[in-house]
């Protein structure tokens, strides 16, 4: 066996099991802006089955590019029973996700979907302009909610308040000479 061929087998053992990833995971990678979040009214646009339905962003896998959006795109999930315990299995209608690029956001104007851009306003903030009717979207009231609640009980591993408050350090002044 050549050398080279050695070489070029050690190389693909230590590699082990490669794979690319997906492009359609290389593409979501390179997204650094987003123009959709949770709690959005959406319409679903271009060549999809649920064309010209409404619906609130539930989800957003930015990670796959996608979005789950509530009431569209259903599809059966098959729940297994337990025969032991006398359960029986079911089928439940579920949201499927879908590709981010098949929604846009619906203009509060209009009522129509619409293409955004982002401006500053005076004060400095940041916000999102339909393009059809030039109008503000405002960021959704559910994005001030935690989605997993933060842990608020408290345990004895929790530090206690007197000594959370407790002054421990004192500036050091060197001398002056």
């Amino acid at each position: 066996m050549s050398a080279s061929r050695a070489r070029l087998q050690r190389i693909a053992q230590s590699m082990g099991k490669f794979h690319k990833p997906k492009p359609q995971l290389r593409e979501a990678a390179k997204k650094t802006k987003w123009n959709i979040l949770r709690g959005d009214k959406v319409q679903v646009i271009g060549n999809h089955p649920e064309r010209g339905k409404q619906g609130i962003i539930k989800t957003v896998l930015r990670e796959k590019d996608r979005v789950i959006v509530e009431g569209v795109n259903m599809g059966t999930r098959n729940i297994k029973g337990d025969k032991d315990r006398g359960i029986p299995g079911r089928s439940v209608q579920v949201e499927r996700t879908m590709h981010s690029s098949n929604v846009q956001l619906i203009d509060p104007v209009t009522g129509a979907p619409t293409r955004i851009t982002r401006k500053f306003l005076p004060t400095g903030e940041k916000v999102r302009i339909a393009k059809k009717s030039g109008a503000i979207i405002p960021r959704p009231d559910i994005l001030s909610f935690r989605k997993r609640p933060v842990n608020s009980i408290v345990t004895e591993s929790d530090t206690s308040e007197d000594d959370t408050w407790e002054v421990t350090y004192t500036d050091y002044v060197p001398p002056l000479k």
